[in-house]
């Protein structure tokens, strides 16, 4: 990227920014963050709702994992090129714009009349959140004065939490009093709130130069990660992982990913610069985010099913229990400004790490019988451990590039978590279905072809035939075979989630830092340029 920033009030870290004005600013991006998040985690709590034939659609595994992905799958690919459009045309411009796509494209699926209509209505509020989340970030990162930066960092990544909280939690609540499409509406006031806040509160913050946009690269960036998605669903489909439903798009997938980043290596100012990964802390912490990300998203897709399904709890009460991890995101987030300070962000990360993980591993424990305030306190535990890494872990990416790179380092940041959770429920959503159709299929022996195949599908198309066919004796198999599955992909969610804690102790070794020293949070701009040389 041959632009740099120019220097208008406010822009280049927001010094001349008056101190209230800038949380001002931080607030609006922050709730445009939380909206974002929360639309990732409010179908969580409704999936079986929308699995159940009268008062949802009726929809199949497959498209549950589906709707969960698409959202992400385009939001991930997507946040490329809303990088480059707040490059281009200033994050407030794109952050209005995102808000815009989302309201609409919630109205539309709020009224979807199947699954496939869902799962397209999904992909254009993905579209959304890939133009909101950079802008909100780069009006972050740029729009405070340095002495406050990290500060304001570790305040929008909190949204993470909040999201968390919010989204079991109002997603309950509203299925309980109203049909699923309330979940998207919920959408359209806070969207009312932010556009409001944009207009008044954030100021403009350009670059002189223009950044080139690449629609072949994001053309190749989308469909290869959508190949790929497709392809590790299709492998928990009866078919197996084998077959070339599942292998071949995930082989032509691989293609276009590796052709996207050829092309882009290849260009004097690409909209993916994969020379921003020679920065080792930027490259850890992009895999580490990834990864994490990739293990909060599929447990929370298989710790919906479990508390609503084997324990029987209705959605509210099942939201309430999984906001826990909220609570424990907040505490970490607090916690690891001194938690850094004293062990260093290296080691704060990897305390995170080995915390959630451990928590990952944690389902190994569960049954049918398990106590709900120690799955809820668990939660709590896992979401102190990822609240340990990201506000740090984003802090030290950001600061470890030139200010130039701010919008594309956004993207990339942003792109981390929907490739993870996108990855995340379709990997562990598959393997979760592969275990658990291995274990109810002795169950099912003497049942109709026709019935047997459904049953195959979910625990909860098991629990549907067993009340159609007046078999009590399936809804205690249904459990068993889903907890065995649950136990499965739990001990390779918490086995991924440890190779996180790997990249962080091998890239952010310890070197001289002044920030390290001070703040215990990243590194400071001008040392880093010095460091990258």
């Amino acid at each position: 990227m041959s632009h740099r920033p120019a220097a208008p009030a406010g822009d280049e870290g927001g010094a001349g920014a008056a101190p209230a004005r800038q949380w001002w600013t931080v607030a609006v991006a922050v709730l445009a963050q939380t909206l974002v998040l929360l639309d990732n985690t409010v179908l969580n709590v409704a999936m079986e709702t929308l699995a159940d034939p009268v008062h949802g659609l009726g929809a199949s595994a497959a498209d549950l994992a589906w709707a969960n992905a698409s959202y992400s799958l385009v939001f991930a690919a997507g946040s490329f090129a809303g990088g480059a459009l707040a490059d281009r045309y200033g994050p407030r411009r794109t952050l209005v714009a995102g808000l815009a796509l989302l309201a609409c494209a919630s109205a539309l699926a709020a009224f979807s009349d199947g699954a496939t209509e869902l799962i397209v209505t999904r992909g254009f509020m993905g579209a959304g959140g890939a133009l909101i989340t950079p802008a909100t970030l780069a009006i972050v990162t740029r729009g405070t004065a340095p002495a406050d930066r990290t500060r304001a960092i570790a305040v929008w990544a909190s949204a993470g939490g909040a999201a968390v909280a919010l989204g079991p939690v109002v997603g309950g609540a509203l299925l309980t009093r109203f049909w699923w499409g309330s979940v998207f509406l919920v959408n359209l006031p806070v969207v009312a709130v932010c556009l409001a806040g944009a207009g008044l509160l954030v100021p403009e913050l350009r670059y002189a130069g223009r950044r080139v946009l690449d629609p072949l690269g994001l053309a190749l960036s989308v469909l290869g990660l959508g190949l790929v998605v497709y392809g590790v669903i299709r492998g928990g489909r009866p078919s197996g992982w084998t077959s070339p439903a599942a292998l071949l798009p995930v082989a032509l997938g691989l293609v276009l990913l590796a052709a996207f980043v050829v092309s882009q290596s290849r260009r004097a100012a690409p909209g993916f610069d994969v020379r921003l990964f020679t920065e080792a802390r930027f490259a850890g912490g992009s895999v580490t985010l990834l990864l994490l990300f990739f293990g909060l998203a599929g447990q929370l897709f298989y710790c919906a099913f479990y508390l609503q399904g084997v324990h029987g709890l209705s959605t509210l009460a099942a939201g309430a229990v999984m906001s826990a991890a909220a609570g424990g995101i907040v505490l970490g987030n607090q916690v690891s400004p001194a938690l850094s300070r004293l062990l260093t962000v290296r080691w704060c990360a990897v305390a995170g790490i080995l915390l959630s993980s451990a928590t990952f591993g944690g389902y190994l424990l569960f049954d049918a019988d398990t106590p709900v305030a120690w799955i809820a306190g668990t939660l709590f535990a896992q979401g102190a451990g990822i609240g340990l890494v990201v506000a740090p872990m984003t802090a030290e990416m950001m600061a470890a590039l030139p200010p130039r790179y701010t919008g594309a380092g956004a993207a990339i940041n942003a792109a981390a978590r929907p490739v993870g959770s996108t990855l995340g429920v379709a990997v562990l959503g598959s393997v979760l279905a592969t275990a658990y159709r291995g274990a109810v299929r002795p169950e099912l022996t003497g049942l109709p072809p026709g019935p047997r195949e459904k049953a195959l599908d979910s625990a909860e198309a098991t629990r549907a035939v067993a009340r159609s066919l007046n078999r009590p004796e399936l809804l205690a198999a249904a459990d068993r075979a889903y907890l065995h599955a649950m136990y499965v992909t739990a001990s390779w969610t918490a086995l991924l989630s440890l190779a996180g804690a790997v990249l962080v102790i091998g890239y952010f070794r310890p070197r001289p830092s002044t920030t390290e020293a001070g703040s215990g949070y990243g590194a400071a701009p001008s040392s880093n340029r010095a460091h990258r040389g």
